[in-house]
């Protein structure tokens, strides 16, 4: 099976947690690897996403150990949305 992965950036202007992070983490921008695997439909090809990670610290900060951990694209979004919410 094919697979894809896309890399984006996320920007968050106020601390932020996700599900099954231990603590919350500081504003910054952020880069998150979304996997997809390729679907073929008949006459058509599609990607569905099999699994997203945001990589630990953010992307100004130094830290002696990076982490990708996975993610739920949908909590990803919602805390996404609440954080461009806030004054």
């Amino acid at each position: 099976m094919t697979t894809r992965t896309t890399q984006t950036v996320v920007r968050f202007s106020s601390p932020f947690q996700l599900p099954g992070f231990d603590a919350p983490q500081p504003a910054g921008d952020y880069r998150v690897d979304q996997d997809e695997e390729l679907i073929e439909i008949l006459s058509r090809l599609a990607w569905r996403r099999v699994g997203a990670f945001v990589h630990l610290p953010a992307i100004c900060m130094n830290g002696q150990t990076h982490q990708m951990v996975p993610i739920d694209p949908a909590d990803l979004e919602a805390v996404l949305e609440k954080d461009q919410q806030q004054p």
